[in-house]
């Protein structure tokens, strides 16, 4: 005896079904132009990304990570001191803000009580600060830390004003991360006698960690390419030694492209289009960790 033959769907379930076979002029028109602006993205970015990359050709070697800059000889100039700069802002900037952005997600996310006028008021304000404009913490770090601190136009001070700057980011990604953990892990760590601090070490933050991370790195790629707010502090931009301490004076990546292509000689042209390289680069690196990290250690719950 055989088995009855089922008859098979005439096609799987999916856009093309629901769209229906119908010729909607409307739809194909929006499509098309949706079409259009991606291209018109594209073509913009390679082009921009071919201008840069032929404009740096002459300049991509050595000499760029080797070299200070120089004023006379642009031929031998390099960015060294303005790279060793971006790396110390960079590194205590993230040793600032990325210990009290977590932990003041994890107070809003589990201790906190929705429903007190204080805690809305701080999440009302943490998700303002993020879209105010970089050029305004610039001028708080130069009128409280630079000025009435006496902090001075130091590492300190640009590492504190990036850390201002990309906090309230760190913020809200590491509450979505820790909001997207489901409450059942938490009702079942609970339930087995685990404390609130210990459901949160050993069951929430492991897996909230990827999408923690991956928020910081790309807050912090965001801090390495702010150049408003490093003029603001004064940030110098002819350095010919590397910052020692937190007290030293410095330069970063994007004053001294600023700097280089305010000058009327084509050579520093040239420089400042590899050190743009150089800083994108830089960039794709960490948003490739980030990617990275989101894949690797992504939980589906």
């Amino acid at each position: 005896m055989t088995a009855p033959v089922l008859d098979k769907p005439s096609a799987a379930p999916g856009r093309g079904t629901l769209a229906g076979p119908r010729f909607r002029p409307g739809e194909s028109l929006f499509r098309w132009l949706l079409l259009a602006c991606l291209a018109v993205g594209i073509i913009f970015l390679i082009s921009l990304l071919t201008y840069v990359l032929v404009e740096a050709w002459p300049r991509l070697d050595s000499r760029l990570w080797n070299n200070f800059p120089s004023i006379r000889r642009p031929e031998n100039a390099g960015a060294q001191s303005a790279i060793y700069g971006t790396i110390w802002v960079i590194s205590f900037t993230a040793l600032f803000c990325l210990p009290t952005g977590i932990m003041a997600a994890i107070y809003l996310e589990e201790y906190a009580d929705p429903n007190r006028w204080y805690n809305r008021l701080i999440e009302l304000n943490i998700q303002n600060l993020a879209a105010v404009p970089s050029i305004i913490y610039g001028i708080l770090g130069l009128g409280l830390l630079a000025r009435q601190f006496g902090l001075g136009t130091t590492v300190l001070t640009a590492a504190l004003t990036l850390s201002l700057l990309v906090l309230p980011v760190v913020i809200i990604a590491s509450r979505e991360a820790i909001r997207a953990v489901p409450q059942s892990i938490r009702h079942a760590s609970l339930a087995l006698g685990a404390t609130q601090w210990q459901t949160i070490w050993r069951q929430v933050l492991p897996a909230a960690v990827p999408g923690m991370a991956t928020g910081s790195i790309l807050a912090l790629s965001r801090a390495i390419g702010e150049a408003a707010p490093v003029i603001m502090l004064g940030a110098v931009t002819f350095v010919m030694f590397n910052p020692e301490g937190l007290q030293s004076s410095y330069t970063v990546l994007p004053v001294q492209i600023y700097n280089w292509i305010s000058q009327s000689r084509e050579e520093f042209h040239h420089l400042a289009a590899a050190a743009i390289i150089l800083l994108l680069g830089i960039l794709l690196v960490m948003n490739a960790a980030a990617i990275w990290l989101r894949n690797r250690y992504s939980r589906r719950w």
